[in-house]
């Protein structure tokens, strides 16, 4: 796929729908931005124009699967066929379970795995008669290793690593071109944590390290043009966290009950009267940042490696062969030459030591 695509991206208000929408936009995309907050929409517009490409602002709740059915259609309509569909609106509520409602629990259910499912069902009645399209589910490490303080979300989170599981299964049973990858995210710097519901003493934030949203982004369009690979995983938090719960989930038991609810704090008292998005959006356009851009880094060296490991094998290859070179020269030669070889590097070492 290049450019002209059709994208859909889901949440595309703000956070990492926000920083996806641009990076989709950089590369000339058309794109369906569907989220709540008109505030944020028009603003994703402008950007999306802005930097080249086209944009329809689609306000629609993901847990409606009506309307998320009218937004498909009316992106085929108005921009063309879908080439890739991403799955990433979300809410969260940051409460004990024994402080959270079970209508907060479904509430989050609706929206960060139905949504999911509504999405993701309206793409393939397009994308499966055409046999084309890449669908992208934004995961994250609480699909597989759950924290405290976050039940609804990581519940929702480790429901949508299991209907990706299976609708990965079925297109390849199908032998169908279309496909489907999941990029599991690590703590991201985005505007949630002060907008999601809070029943905290303290401000929530994301478990360090934190990324910036532009991370996620560019891992999201990577993963969307190479989707061979069932998973991405952004960050060597991720990939600890994932790891390390298969090996040992007593170890991260035990870690997350004495750390996990201050890691999930800051100093500063949580206004309980403040405004939150779980049933309606919150007015104003937050842009892709949260508040934690001090502490954010702006890359992700275990992505770039992921990203290139064909290039990283090649190089590794090439390095392996030419010590191979190097010993089977050394081993041809005579004794009295590898003396000479070794006292000559003795010396230039102690020069090189001295100097």
């Amino acid at each position: 796929m290049g450019k002209h695509e059709v994208v859909v991206i889901t949440g595309a208000s703000a956070g990492v729908g926000r920083a996806t929408v641009r990076e989709f936009a950089r590369h000339g995309a058309s794109i369906g931005l569907i989220a709540r907050g008109m505030d944020g929409l028009e603003g994703a517009k402008r950007e999306v124009e802005a930097l080249g490409g086209k944009a329809l602002v689609l306000p629609v709740d993901v847990s409606d699967p009506d309307r998320v059915n009218d937004a498909a259609a009316q992106v085929e309509r108005d921009l063309g066929p879908i080439d890739i569909w991403v799955n990433d609106a979300m809410t969260s509520v940051f409460a004990p379970i024994k402080e959270t409602t079970g209508e907060e629990f479904r509430r989050v259910t609706e929206v960060t795995y139905l949504g999911f499912v509504n999405g993701s069902l309206a793409a393939l009645q397009y994308m499966l008669p055409r046999d084309r399209g890449v669908i992208v589910h934004v995961g994250s490490a609480l699909a597989y290793r759950s924290i405290p303080l976050q039940a609804a979300y990581c519940g929702a989170k480790h429901a949508t690593l299991g209907f990706f599981s299976a609708l990965r299964t079925e297109l390849l049973h199908d032998k169908s071109h279309v496909k489907t990858v999941m990029v599991q995210m690590p703590a991201l710097n985005t505007p949630q944590f002060g907008w999601c519901r809070s029943k905290l003493p303290r401000k929530a934030q994301p478990v360090p390290p934190i990324f910036q949203p532009e991370v996620a982004a560019r891992a999201i369009y990577y993963a969307a043009h190479h989707p061979w690979r069932r998973e991405y995983f952004v960050g060597g938090s991720t990939v600890k966290a994932i790891f390390g719960n298969k090996v040992a989930p007593w170890l991260g038991d035990w870690y997350l009950a004495r750390n996990g609810y201050n890691a999930q704090q800051y100093d500063g008292h949580e206004d309980p009267n403040r405004p939150d998005n779980l049933y309606e959006p919150v007015s104003g356009d937050h842009g892709a940042h949260g508040a934690f851009d001090k502490r954010a880094k702006p890359e992700s060296w275990e992505f770039w490696a992921e990203s290139h490991i064909a290039w990283l094998a090649g190089a590794a290859a090439l390095s392996v062969g030419l010590v191979g070179f190097a010993w089977q020269r050394f081993h041809h030669t005579s004794p009295a030459k590898k003396v000479t070889h070794t006292l000559k590097a003795v010396k230039e070492a102690i020069h090189a030591k001295a100097a």
